[in-house]
């Protein structure tokens, strides 16, 4: 029930409401929002008057995610109360904008940023793919959440353009390495977590504590430059490979909306360690959709994922390092069993030596300067409704 004009079937119902930062037509400044159906509810406004105020003044959503959980549930009982009971109509109308009117901006001052690595179809793929069919599993990939610390400095809000990295590259054919633009420019397509309470330094998080840190879910596309990362990682991680651009959607889903998307993980064998191990399931039964350029290439599914945003979380901080407001981890790639579910076009196109279909008949194996990537994925929500996390943006510009 609400006294908001809503589509039957939007994705940003009153059981979502997911937080971002935006501004309004001719004005630049920056002001924290939740959208609902078609439109933005202006925070900063309409909390003025409120005990929360000091949250929602800073343009960023880091000083509301920094209040924990009790202040997270208070604030969305407060807003779907607000749209919910005609007595507020008047006083909260007028903070309403047009969603289509708005320009989004990054969401969160990002503190510092891990990639995982934990979707055991695109391992084996990836394996496969490099080493041929005896291609498997790193013996410590079902032991731990394998992943490496990103740069928090580049990772920038969907509709970015993202300008085609150089590095050295050296293919297997060639004798000797040289410098240049990425040649296998490629997509990750990813689901991030962003953490709002922080820890303390040498103190590990249980897994059970997920919720209690975790503020919640958005949609990520962690570039990569295959060739580049290739030649770098030998023997440490990524490094330029994935470091110049990595791309989060607008709007930030709370874990409070995933209630009826929370799904049991898949069986773990060998069992985790005790630290990995916990009495909440936290499984998302979240639906991916890849476009490029408009026609759909991949829907992978991220229940598939061996290891969860909880259990990676508990290894993030089993060595004791500390959670900041503001830090974002992504799940790694997320790849089901099937080929239309893969989530990489190193994946799609087999390391680019089974070049994949678009409408009008053209082919790609990696992405090519003016291709536009749009993730999108929506969750379930309650009585057949479905939750939506926006999408992620971004254009492929050629290189300096």
């Amino acid at each position: 029930m609400t006294w908001l004009d809503l589509a039957e079937d939007t994705h940003f119902g009153l059981d979502n409401l997911p937080y971002g930062v935006f501004s309004r037509p001719g004005d630049t400044r920056r002001r924290v929002g939740a959208a609902v159906g078609d439109q933005v509810l202006d925070l900063s406004a309409a909390m003025a008057d409120t005990v929360f105020a000091p949250l929602f003044g800073a343009g960023v959503l880091n000083p509301f995610l920094a209040a924990g959980p009790a202040t997270w549930r208070d604030v969305r009982a407060l807003v779907r109360e607000w749209l919910t009971e005609p007595r507020h109509a008047e006083r909260t109308a007028p903070h309403l904008v047009a969603r289509d009117e708005v320009t989004t901006h990054l969401p969160i001052e990002v503190a510092d940023y891990v990639d995982f690595y934990s979707s055991e179809q695109h391992a084996l793929n990836a394996g496969r793919i490099l080493l041929g069919a005896d291609g498997e599993l790193a013996p410590n990939w079902k032991r731990l959440p394998v992943g490496y610390h990103g740069r928090a400095g580049t990772v920038v809000v969907s509709g970015t353009p993202v300008v085609r990295p150089s590095g050295q590259r050296k293919p297997r054919s060639a004798a000797e390495p040289s410098v240049g633009p990425s040649r296998l420019l490629d997509i990750e397509a990813e689901v991030g977590f962003v953490v709002g309470t922080p820890s303390t330094l040498g103190t590990p998080v249980p897994v059970d504590d997920f919720a209690a840190h975790v503020f919640g879910v958005c949609l990520v596309n962690d570039w990569s430059a295959r060739d580049i990362q290739g030649w770098e990682s030998q023997p440490l991680g990524p490094f330029l490979g994935k470091s110049f651009a990595t791309s989060m959607s607008a709007w930030i889903v709370p874990l409070d909306a995933l209630g009826h998307a929370r799904v049991a993980p898949p069986v773990q064998d060998p069992e985790p360690f005790e630290y990995l191990r916990g009495r909440e399931a936290w499984g998302i039964d979240l639906a991916l959709e890849i476009r490029l350029n408009g026609h759909l290439v991949s829907s992978p599914p991220f229940a598939t994922q061996y290891w969860t945003g909880a259990q990676q979380l508990a290894h993030l901080t089993v060595n004791g390092a500390s959670l900041r407001t503001g830090d974002l981890y992504a799940s790694g790639t997320v790849t089901g069993p099937e080929r239309e579910q893969r989530g990489s076009l190193l994946e799609l196109s087999w390391g680019g030596r089974e070049p994949f279909e678009l409408a009008g008949g053209e082919t790609r194996k990696f992405l090519l300067d003016g291709d536009e990537v749009v993730i999108s994925g929506t969750a379930p929500g309650p009585g057949g409704t479905r939750i939506g996390f926006g999408e992620v943006r971004g254009r492929v510009l050629p290189a300096v």
